[in-house]
């Protein structure tokens, strides 16, 4: 297993995963969320839902480091915190994706030598937004296994240009605004 996945398990980061597992060629993924920062423990078994989390997390790792990280950010401001959480296993070399309710345009930037683009989420899933930005199609992914989505998912998306125009941390802060996600639902 790899040292990011046993440091989730370990620390009990994992939330409502819905994919967590060996991916083939020495990968690991996993798919669901991540808390940032715990909710409230109302007893020693009981916590409250974490008060900041990485949302629709698909991350791939290698033994040593996460070499693709995509989730939903409710936040900008959430990205800090996020980073700090789970900078010791981020590369380089890696591929990192956020995809932000709350940005008001898309950047690529670095944050302490590490790279992210980020993106504007409005009505989408991060899972759509990838499929999109590999161009594969929905209905051939629908009738591969979990663990062959991710694997097949990130081949596709190693061959892409996702990159956006280059910003500053502190640019990427100046663009942040209210929330664009409308909540779907019964009316």
């Amino acid at each position: 297993m790899s040292k990011a996945l046993e440091y989730i398990k370990s620390h009990e980061l994992a939330w409502q995963p819905s994919f967590n597992g060996e991916l083939g060629g020495g990968l690991s993924g996993y798919r669901g969320a991540l808390i940032v920062e715990e909710g409230k423990a109302l007893s020693p078994d009981r916590k409250l839902p974490p008060k900041i989390q990485a949302k629709q997390v698909i991350l791939i790792s290698d033994e040593e480091s996460i070499k693709f990280f995509a989730c939903e950010l409710e936040s900008f401001h959430h990205f800090a915190p996020m980073f700090e959480k789970y900078k010791s296993f981020l590369s380089q070399d890696g591929l990192y994706l956020l995809f932000v309710t709350d940005l008001e345009g898309n950047g690529t930037f670095e944050y302490e030598g590490i790279g992210f683009s980020a993106y504007m989420l409005d009505e989408s899933s991060v899972w759509n937004e990838l499929i999109e930005l590999a161009d594969l199609d929905k209905g051939d992914m629908k009738k591969l296994s979990a663990d062959e989505k991710i694997a097949t998912l990130y081949e596709e998306l190693l061959g892409c240009d996702l990159k956006e125009e280059s910003k500053t941390y502190d640019e990427m802060c100046a663009m942040i605004g209210e929330s664009s996600k409308q909540i779907m639902g019964a009316v």
